[in-house]
């Protein structure tokens, strides 16, 4: 059962990669943030599979930490938007 974790953990981290592409040529900053998130979920995704099939329970703290990372640069950049937007 490890491995399947572990397989599919790599397949994760395969299609979390190609995302890079768009992050490097996305027409809008939303595009890009939009990367970030999944960068974040595909990461939470894998550090969760990882601590499950190879039994290291540290990833989990990894993990939470990672989500909190991500959720506060959506905010951050949903904020610094309006910001921007209402001071013309």
């Amino acid at each position: 059962m490890s491995e399947f974790l572990l397989t599919v953990a790599g397949f994760i981290l395969l299609t979390v990669a190609v995302g890079l592409i768009r992050l490097l040529w996305g027409p809008d900053n939303i595009d890009r943030l939009m990367v970030v998130q999944l960068f974040g979920t595909g990461g939470i995704a894998v550090l969760v599979l990882i601590a499950a099939g190879a039994g290291q329970p540290p990833a989990l703290d990894v993990a939470a930490t990672v989500a909190l990372v991500s959720a506060i640069a959506a905010v951050a950049f949903v904020k610094g938007a309006g910001s921007k937007g209402e001071g013309g």
